[in-house]
């Protein structure tokens, strides 16, 4: 099966790095436009857009900052005129333990909230408002399996903040689906990133991979494909729904 998406302009929302940079790369290999954000990483960026190219380009903000998602989404439509898919990758994964001072513990709860729920969901606004003038759109939340089994004790904001994401998601789906918009969620398990890299340098890989089912830990260019090919069309009567690859570390 060949997917062919050119002609398409692509969002993916932390894609310098990581997950991101691994649908950014699949998209482009497929024939769509990719606008790739970022948030500090503006050299790896660049150099991932000129990697790519098919007219990809990279945008800066900050998305903890509610202005910033509003100006992302009019800088990227303003550049491609119509965007026909968003795909919400961008996310922080901070440790908080319950024995921080109240103010540390919410200060951690307030940015996570921010860049992992608020943003997306200011961004489908964005998105879901310009769809419904070009007949439709597709839009890809990159939640986690901690929304559906919870994390440990230290990242509770990370799994809330990522539940939320999926009751959004197919809220979106049960309610614009008539505009022919459609949208899912995509659930990955630990993955090998420079976010999660941290943690394999704290407790070590095989604690990392402890649970899975698999003999290696999920990769990037794992999680691609199956963002792709919801992004296709050939999986629009599945909207709102949840994908999980997640190595069988959570089964439902």
């Amino acid at each position: 099966m060949h997917i062919d998406l050119t002609g398409q302009s692509v969002l993916v929302t932390g894609a310098s790095r990581g997950i991101g940079a691994a649908i950014a790369r699949q998209l482009a290999a497929s024939g769509a436009r990719v606008c790739i954000h970022y948030g500090s990483q503006k050299d790896a960026a660049e150099a991932l857009a000129a990697e790519i190219g098919g007219g990809a380009f990279a945008v800066g903000a900050n998305l903890a900052e509610r202005d910033s998602c509003s100006a992302l989404w009019e800088e990227v439509q303003r550049r491609c005129g119509t965007v026909h898919a968003l795909v919400n990758n961008a996310g922080v994964a901070l440790e908080s333990p319950l024995d921080q001072t109240t103010e540390q513990w919410h200060a951690a709860w307030e940015t996570t909230m921010a860049i992992n729920l608020t943003a997306t969901g200011l961004l489908c606004r964005s998105a879901i408002a310009h769809f419904q003038t070009i007949g439709g759109g597709r839009i890809i939340n990159i939640a986690s399996r901690a929304a559906f089994r919870g994390d440990t004790p230290d990242y509770l904001a990370y799994a809330a903040s990522k539940a939320g994401m999926v009751a959004l998601t197919r809220s979106i789906a049960r309610g614009f689906g008539k505009s022919e918009i459609k949208a899912f969620v995509v659930a990955p398990g630990f993955t090998r990133t420079d976010m999660a890299q941290a943690f394999i340098d704290t407790y070590g890989e095989e604690f990392a991979s402890s649970d899975i089912a698999l003999r290696k830990l999920t990769e990037p260019a794992d999680i691609a494909p199956t963002v792709v090919f919801l992004l296709s069309g050939l999986a629009d009567h599945a909207t709102g729904t949840s994908i999980d690859i997640n190595a069988g570390s959570y089964v439902r």
